[in-house]
């Protein structure tokens, strides 16, 4: 790689739209790295000119006005666009719809979360019945006025009596927790503080919750140092955080990471050690009564080591179910349930492995439902605990459910339903008859018989099978002249299944097609699956992504000139790396809060825990495999790249905004085309979680209109209003 100059400019390319005058392309903004930066990789030599721009822009003066700068630069570009006016007011129409999310029931009441439709955080509302009317529990839109602070994760009581919750602020991983009196519904005065990755549980007898939290940060780290030495405390109500007692910790693991589950029938403590995204897992237990002074007995390990899945799911006594990918004789990639007997040491067998990936079990009343994905849609089958079958749940198309949960003695239980096209629908489910009543469905200004949803499947560049789903208005002329955005993900075992998405029904009512490919890395087919877009594997990721590309352009859905590539997070480097790749093969690309660097991504907040999917630097094969293919390292001085239009945001502590803040410097410094190559920069926001719904409409507005811009859509007539 040529190393670069200490001063490196930034062309910022703003052609100029409507009225208003924008940025001469000939204006060159210039921000000095601090160092001309080079490190040694196991011998290689790297150059990381734009290394002070991985600083906290709250910290460092010249990167907050890196950050202004190309706002200004980017906002003022948008702003011009002629389309984006009506494409913001169509998506706060659509938008403005109540939207519900699935009930559940806690001590005898019924609770659910709702938005009226346009409030910027979801509001959690109480019941008695189903039929009765609904009050509201907690607003988290008076907690801020800009709706930047959220109501994120919630752990009920079992006798009904508490809750606690989360609260997190400009989308930040931490969490803080209170704790609310039921029954006066005011605040106890319980504050637990630098939790995260971590939901408290109950103990057996309500009076103090379980929870993991990790030290306290050095000033000014806060939002960037690694997260290290986690561990587990009890909390009593009504004491201070300061005196909770130390329940668990690893001193000689500080990379372990730990959840905590209580028995619902009170009788054992799990902790489940975890140390990156892979779901390979230790776990151990306790009794929680018959030790000294009655308390808890000692811990036991009972899984020794991070070689496979072992997700609790429930227990009868002493047998405890688990989901988990190992078998009787070697792995089982598809998954099935176990029993473990914990006094007896006794292994069984309840759900055998299928041919379809079983991705989670939920126990309701004395069954089990079983929930699958057959090419990326689900299916969900109920079984006794003695794993006998009893019936499939029924949907109504090809889609995607969720929910399925409750406690022992539930009679019912409660799901949502949607795909591409169909709103969400909630459902309540009679265990006792199998049969779903429609308690809600969500009445968006849209008609879903006006749209086409398919499932293609095409071949990567080594012959693998590769299922894609597209949608689009009915009537689609296949002449490569349609608008078309591509979407993927590909990574950390996480499938993509059809859901519904206004953002995307506003894509498609604009004439846009919208396709979503199920890529190797994540989790639609199982471990193998997974497995074979990893680490040394990662390349077979961008290579079904650009395969899925030249089939839409192959097939007639559109062409080069007309087509887009988004995807956010892990589906920010695919991406980049993309566009990195074959920068002729698309028109424009979205990345959003992109792992861009993949030589340093470790060293900050959560990276190291993706060293499981992607390897790390500091393995010289590994490293080799990384540098082959990170975004910000292999963009190409006189490169014509697509228009690029990035997005992060300032308070991101997941994938800190050092990623895409490098990767746009570069970027515009290497680009020789006349496409604008801009980043935006929301500011309160984080990864994605909490963002208020103002914030979501606005930057959906800004990357349609940057699609509508580059691809010459024309939109419907008085589209918008």
């Amino acid at each position: 790689m040529r190393f670069l100059p200490l001063f490196a400019p930034l062309l910022l390319v703003a052609p100029a739209l409507g009225d208003d005058p924008a940025p001469d392309r000939s204006e060159v903004l210039k921000y000095p790295s601090s160092v001309q930066q080079v490190d040694d990789y196991h011998g290689t030599l790297v150059a990381d000119p734009f290394r002070w721009l991985e600083n906290d822009v709250r910290e460092d003066e010249r990167v907050a006005e890196w950050v202004k700068a190309q706002n200004e630069v980017t906002f003022g570009y948008l702003k011009q666009i002629p389309q984006r006016k009506a494409i913001e007011g169509r998506l706060t129409e659509l938008w403005n719809y109540e939207k519900f999310g699935v009930p559940f029931e806690e001590g005898g009441k019924y609770y659910f979360f709702k938005n009226d439709g346009l409030q910027n955080q979801f509001v959690l509302y109480v019941q008695e019945t189903l039929d009765s009317e609904p009050e509201v529990l907690i607003d988290p839109n008076t907690w801020s006025e800009d709706g930047t602070i959220a109501l994120s994760g919630t752990a009920f009581s079992s006798d009904g009596k508490y809750l606690a919750y989360g609260v997190q602020d400009a989308g930040s991983d931490w969490r803080t927790w209170k704790v609310m009196d039921l029954e006066t519904r005011k605040e106890t005065g319980d504050e637990l503080t630098y939790v995260k990755f971590n939901t408290p549980e109950w103990n057996a007898d309500d009076t103090g919750l379980y929870y993991g939290r990790y030290p306290e940060p050095n000033a000014g780290e806060k939002f960037q140092t690694l997260n290290l030495n986690q561990k587990v405390y009890l909390h009593r109500l009504g004491t201070p955080q300061s005196e909770d007692e130390l329940v668990f910790e690893r001193p000689a693991h500080p990379e372990w990471g730990f959840s905590n589950t209580v028995t619902e029938d009170g009788a054992y403590h799990i902790v489940t050690a975890w140390k990156g995204t892979d779901p390979r897992y230790r776990v151990f237990y306790r009794k929680l009564a018959g030790g000294e002074d009655g308390g808890p007995q000692p811990w036991v390990e009972l899984i020794d080591d991070f070689e496979q899945e072992y997700e609790f799911v429930t227990n009868e006594g002493s047998k405890f179910y688990f989901l988990t990918d190992e078998g009787e004789q070697g792995d089982a990639p598809l998954k099935r349930v176990v029993t473990i007997d914990v006094e007896t040491g006794e292994r069984a067998e309840v759900i055998a492995e299928a041919e379809n990936v079983l991705t989670g079990v939920s126990r309701v009343a004395n069954l089990l439902f079983a929930k699958y994905l057959k090419d990326a849609t689900t299916q969900v089958k109920i079984l006794t605990l003695e794993g006998e079958f009893v019936r499939d749940v029924e949907f109504e198309g090809l889609g995607s459910a969720s929910g399925f949960s409750g406690d022992r003695d539930s009679t019912e239980t409660f799901y949502s339903f949607d795909s591409f096209a169909t709103p969400p629908s909630v459902y309540r489910y009679d265990l006792a008859t199998g049969e779903s009543e429609l308690l809600r469905r969500a009445n968006v200004d849209l008609d879903p018989e006006l749209y086409e949803v398919k499932q293609v499947f095409y071949e990567s560049k080594d012959g693998t099978r590769v299922p894609m789903f597209i949608s689009y208005k009915k009537g689609l002329a296949l002449d490569g002249s349609n608008p078309t955005l591509l979407y993927g993900y590909g990574g950390f075992n996480i499938p993509l299944t059809p859901g519904f998405s206004v953002s995307r029904a506003a894509w498609m009512e604009m004439g846009g097609v919208f396709a979503m490919a199920n890529l190797r890395g994540g989790g639609e087919y199982g471990e193998a699956w997974h497995e074979a877009g990893t680490k040394l594997k990662k390349q077979n990721v961008f290579d079904d992504f650009i395969a899925a590309a030249e089939y839409l352009i192959a097939e007639g859905y559109t062409s080069r000139d007309k087509l887009a590539i988004q995807g956010g997070s892990n589906g920010g480097l695919l991406v980049g790396a993309s566009i990195t790749q074959r920068p002729d093969l698309f028109a424009a690309a979205l990345p959003a809060v992109g792992v861009m660097d993949m030589l340093r991504f470790h060293q900050f907040t959560a990276g190291r825990f993706w060293v499981d999917d992607y390897g790390s630097a500091d393995d010289p094969e590994e490293f080799a495999a990384l540098y082959a293919y990170s975004p910000y390292h292999n963009l190409e001085d006189g490169v014509s790249y697509p228009a690029t239009l990035i997005t992060t945001a300032d308070t991101d502590d997941r994938v800190v905004p050092g990623h895409s803040f490098k990767f746009a410097a570069r970027l515009q410094q290497a680009h020789a085309g006349e496409a604008p190559v801009l980043i935006r920069i929301e500011t309160r926001a984080g990864h994605g979680a909490g963002k208020p719904t103002e914030k979501i409409i606005e930057e959906y507005a800004d990357m349609w209109a940057f699609l509508a811009d580059r691809l010459g859509m024309t939109l419907p007539e008085g589209y918008g209003g």
